[in-house]
């Protein structure tokens, strides 16, 4: 008895076609290309609606009227200016904020009591907008840098203090009760087990409070400042500049972006178990 069996059809070249052109863009450089060509089809296609005139430049502006007026607001060094002012109350309170309550949040877990006494009163703080809290602020701070500052502070503060506190309570506990077995000390598993194991949730949390920051700054030049990017933003609203909006709205994209990149790096040469851990993912 002869079994014939059938032929392995080839794979269609459509199929490998399609997997290659996947794996070419699948790359920094591919993935940068994407993103560029989509941000450049964007502003092509907001222009066209605006020369046609289906969008209004007036309500909306146009992507010509806003690189031209960027480009005179570098060339006088106004933007530069009010870009620096913003990063640096920004970067000043995410720092301020961010440390501060990473370490009142790893604090409580020295003791439990203290812990569930103070976490009603952490939830309800919480729960407040921060941005309801801006004209307590200006008042008892004033109008100048302190302020904004202070601002960004009061929103990255409890947000570093609910995650490093939620990290310590979910340390393996496993590995406190092996450390407590062999005769370390509550400061011992303190640094050997709970503070590695919430790293990557403070870090994590830098890329929140990064905006976070950015928001608390902006915030208080909307209320009263006579520089930064939050006061061109307010300022151009009232006067019905839209151009000048999205000059200030783009510049705050884009220091986000670099401070985001700037996190990153930071995780990567923090932790890079992390990033070795993560770097392969299941292709579906």
């Amino acid at each position: 008895m002869t079994i014939t069996m059938p032929e392995t059809a080839p794979l269609p070249k459509r199929t490998a076609r399609r997997t290659r052109r996947r794996m070419t863009f699948d790359t920094a450089l591919g993935r940068a290309l994407l993103q560029t060509a989509a941000v450049i089809a964007f502003f092509a296609l907001w222009e066209i609606g605006v020369r046609v005139g289906w969008i209004s430049a007036f309500l909306v502006g146009s992507p010509s009227g806003i690189f031209s007026l960027a480009y005179k607001l570098i060339g006088s060094g106004e933007l530069l200016s009010d870009t620096y002012y913003t990063l640096f109350e920004a970067i000043l309170g995410f720092v301020i904020g961010t440390v501060f309550g990473s370490l009142l949040g790893l604090a409580l877990w020295y003791s439990v009591f203290v812990a569930r006494l103070v976490e009603p009163f952490i939830v309800a703080i919480n729960s407040v907008p921060k941005i309801a809290l801006a004209p307590i602020v200006i008042l008892w701070f004033g109008t100048g840098l302190v302020s904004k500052v202070a601002l960004s502070v009061s929103l990255t503060a409890i947000v570093a203090l609910i995650a490093a506190y939620q990290a310590a309570k979910d340390a393996d506990v496993d590995l406190q009760s092996l450390l407590i077995s062999m005769g370390a000390s509550k400061h011992q598993v303190f640094y050997k087990a709970v503070v590695p194991s919430t790293l990557p949730a403070i870090i994590a949390t830098f890329r929140i409070n990064v905006g976070f920051g950015l928001v608390g700054a902006v915030v208080g030049e909307f209320i009263s400042s006579q520089r930064g990017l939050g006061h061109m933003i307010y300022t151009a609203s009232s006067l019905y500049d839209l151009n000048s909006v999205w000059v200030g709205l783009f510049t705050l994209m884009i220091v986000g972006f670099a401070l985001y990149y700037v996190i990153d790096m930071v995780e990567r040469v923090s932790l890079p178990w992390k990033q070795s851990s993560t770097t392969h993912q299941v292709q579906v």
